[in-house]
């Protein structure tokens, strides 16, 4: 499954806190950066059950609590809808963070799309932003 790549991608690429923005029922990316000892936090609008070793706090993305995710070197969100990208983004923007959307087939973000064994996703660098 291509998500699963998406944790090898995160894994071999980053280190520390990584926030997932909506993480929503699918939580095995989560739950494999958390095995592989990175600090992840998860968040979604509603209350969620998050997996072992993640931390889990209901926050709107649109109107961040940034205290959430400061310090992470990674935020990322699979799937969302696309009306969050730009706050997503801009969240990222904000802490300093790289940020990578996994988008639904044929959503479309201006940004760099990266092809990593077969799972594709966009990526913007904390040097890249504006």
């Amino acid at each position: 499954m291509f998500m699963l790549q998406i944790a090898d991608y995160i894994a071999e690429n980053y280190r520390g806190k990584v926030v997932e923005v909506g993480i929503g029922r699918f939580t095995a990316v989560a739950e494999l950066l958390a095995r592989r000892g990175f600090e992840v936090f998860a968040t979604d609008v509603v209350e969620r059950r998050a997996p072992e070793g993640c931390r889990f706090y209901v926050d709107d993305v649109t109107k961040p609590n940034l205290k959430i995710y400061e310090g992470a070197s990674l935020i990322y969100s699979l799937r969302p809808p696309p009306e969050l990208f730009s706050a997503i983004v801009e969240v990222s923007r904000k802490v300093g963070a790289d940020c990578l959307i996994k988008p639904l087939y044929g959503d479309y973000m201006e940004a760099r799309i990266v092809n990593y064994k077969g799972a594709q996703f966009y990526l913007i660098r904390r040097e890249n932003y504006d």
